[in-house]
């Protein structure tokens, strides 16, 4: 972890936050505005500090915690918001032992740091001791300040990465983008498939993804896929295909108004609404026939949020 920071030479002092931001969220967003305002206020650097993986993976190798953005998706959406450094730092036992008065003294040496925004229930350093209340009083004795922004609410409930899980495990896309402020996105390279999408009239890609990276239940969504600087209305089927008799969980994209061979491509989608659960179909007719009305249906719905 201190070779990992000894990579970073700030120009001037910084302002920091700590934490993994899985999402990037409203409720993440909120923090990072506050903290970049400050930061212009007190002319320092903006900083995140972000776990690679998130610390109970590491201290509970046991729990899945399935991960709603990618490392660099996290960094590149955080720079989108004006922040001026983004620092990944890979949590570990190593780091996990440390005091929290010995992690802001690192943060002070290599960061140059001189000022902490936190959230209400963060907490730094072994056994969670580096709260609110004790790294305020740290500050006082090493020379940084800390402050508390409190979380947002949506309807009554906190926006939290495991609020977005949970809507992600019931397939509810609207309440997802709502709290991320976008749409939930799925990046993966192009694999070889079945190619009984071909046979159908609607030939898939079949995208790869990592195999901790949280996924929607499984259904059929519309989707908008990107592929290189080009964006195509879709349709996607997360599932096991239970028409051919089921099998490894994957997804399949098919893109309105394309054709052409993207095997080994990296493809993205935005998964904008649900339309229905997958089926087990008496004939590949009948499936054919339901994907014609799932591709109209989802038209229907990218149409109007693309007018909306």
């Amino acid at each position: 972890m201190v070779s990992e920071l000894e990579n970073y030479k700030p120009e001037r002092g910084t302002l920091l936050t700590v934490g993994v931001f899985d999402g990037v969220h409203l409720g993440h967003r909120q923090l990072i505005e506050r903290l970049t305002s400050k930061a212009a206020q007190r002319n320092l650097l903006s900083g995140v500090v972000t776990f690679v993986y998130h610390p109970k993976a590491v201290l509970s190798p046991k729990t899945m915690l399935a991960r709603l953005t990618t490392l660099e998706q996290r960094t590149t959406l955080l720079k989108s918001l004006g922040v001026d450094l983004v620092i990944p730092l890979t949590f570990n036992k190593e780091f996990a032992a440390l005091t929290a008065r010995e992690f802001v003294t690192l943060l002070q040496m290599h960061l140059l740091m001189r000022g902490l925004v936190i959230g209400p229930d963060f907490a730094m350093g072994r056994g969670r001791e580096g709260n609110a209340a004790s790294l305020t009083a740290l500050g006082h004795e090493l020379g940084f300040t800390v402050e508390v922004v409190e979380p947002m609410t949506l309807d009554g409930s906190i926006v939290s990465s495991t609020a977005i899980r949970g809507a992600l495990s019931q397939g509810d896309m609207r309440t997802a983008s709502k709290l991320l402020g976008r749409h939930f996105r799925l990046s993966g390279h192009v694999v070889g498939g079945t190619e009984r999408g071909h046979a159908l009239g609607y030939p898939t890609a079949n995208i790869k993804v990592d195999p901790d990276q949280a996924l929607p239940s499984d259904g059929v969504y519309a989707t908008l896929a990107f592929l290189g600087d080009r964006s195509y209305k879709s349709v996607t089927n997360i599932g096991v295909r239970p028409t051919f008799d089921g099998g490894e969980r994957t997804i399949e994209v098919f893109l309105m108004d394309f054709d052409g061979d993207i095997y080994g491509s990296e493809l993205s989608i935005e998964l904008a609404d649900y339309l229905r659960g997958e089926v087990k179909f008496t004939s590949p007719q009948d499936l054919s026939e339901q994907i014609a009305r799932d591709v109209e249906q989802a038209k229907s719905i990218l149409n109007q949020a693309s007018t909306g």
